[in-house]
C-alpha cells in the first residue's frame, strides 16, 4: 500500500487505539496525532522503513513533509532504515529511470513551502549501526548481550535460560544471519511462531534449521534467499502471516 500523510496519522493514531473519523481532513488528523502524542507523554517517536519513501512519488514527498512537521510536536523523531544515505532520501533525491540511479539536488535547490530541499538532512543526524562482528571478545559479548535482552522478552512455555545464549547457539545465529540485525529479529520471530505453532515451545537449533531467510531490500526482489542454514533434508518453511497469541508473561 502507497503511503499518504493520511495513511500515516491514522497508523500513528491506531497505535493508541484513537477513533478515527472517515471524513477528517488531513490538519484535523495531524491535531489529533498532536493531542495522542501530548495526552499518552510520548517523548519519542520511531518510524521503521522509512527508506521504503521514494522521492519521485508526489504522496511519498507529502509524507516526508508531514514527518518534517512532526519535529514540532516536542518528541524526539527517530527514523529508521536500510541504506539512507544511498537512496538519497535526506536529500530527497529522483530516480532516473534511464540511468536507473539516484540523482541528489545541487544544493541551490528549488524550494519547497519556503524551504531549501536540502535543509532535510540537516534536521537529522544520520547513524549508521554496523552489524554485528564475531571477532573479538568485546564484539561477541556485545551479540550476546543482544541475544539475551532478546531471550528475556521471548515468551514460550518451554523457554530456558541460555536458550538463545548457551552452548553454540550463539555461534549458529551468527553463522545465520551474518550478525544483521533484521535478518536475526526476523529468524527469531518466525521460529518462535514455528515453536508456538509445533507445540515445541522451545528454540533450538533443529527448530530454526526449518526457517529460510529472505532479503527485503528495496532495490532487491523481496523473495531472493540470502543465508541459508546447512544443507536442508527436509522441506523448508517460510515466512508467513503471524496470528496473534495471549500468553502469560
Amino acid at each position: 500500500m502507497t503511503a499518504t500523510p493520511k495513511s500515516l496519522g491514522a497508523s500513528i493514531l491506531g497505535f493508541f487505539r484513537a477513533p478515527i473519523r472517515k471524513a477528517a481532513t488531513l490538519p484535523e488528523l495531524v491535531r489529533q496525532v498532536a493531542d495522542s502524542l501530548h495526552d499518552h507523554g510520548v517523548k519519542a517517536l520511531i518510524l521503521d522503513d522509512i527508506s521504503r519513501l521514494r522521492m519521485h512519488r508526489a504522496d511519498d514527498q507529502d509524507v516526508l513533509d508531514l514527518i518534517l512537521a512532526f519535529m514540532s510536536l516536542d518528541v524526539t523523531l527517530i527514523l529508521t532504515g536500510v541504506n539512507i544515505s544511498g537512496i538519497g532520501l535526506l536529500r530527497e533525491a529522483k530516480w532516473n529511470k534511464k540511468t536507473r540511479q539516484w540523482e541528489m539536488p545541487p544544493l541551490e535547490s528549488t524550494r519547497i513551502h519556503g524551504l531549501e530541499i536540502t535543509q532535510t538532512e540537516h534536521r537529522f543526524e544520520l547513524i549508521e549501526i554496523d552489524r554485528f562482528r564475531y571477532i573479538t571478545p568485546t564484539r561477541i559479548q556485545a551479540f550476546v548481550d543482544h541475544l539475551e535482552g532478546i531471550e528475556r522478552h521471548l515468551r514460550l512455555l518451554n523457554a530456558k535460560q541460555g536458550m538463545l545464549t548457551g552452548g553454540a547457539m550463539p555461534e549458529y545465529l551468527m553463522r545465520r544471519t551474518g550478525g544483521v540485525v533484521g535478518l536475526l529479529g526476523r529468524l527469531l520471530e518466525d521460529g518462535a511462531y514455528e515453536a508456538m505453532e509445533s507445540g515445541k515451545e522451545l528454540i533450538d537449533e533443529n527448530l530454526l534449521d526449518e526457517i529460510m531467510l529472505r532479503r527485503d531490500e528495496p532495490e532487491q526482489p523481496p523473495d531472493e534467499p540470502v543465508i541459508a542454514a546447512n544443507p536442508p533434508t527436509t522441506k523448508k518453511k517460510t515466512s508467513r502471516a503471524k496470528r496473534p497469541r495471549n500468553a502469560k508473561a
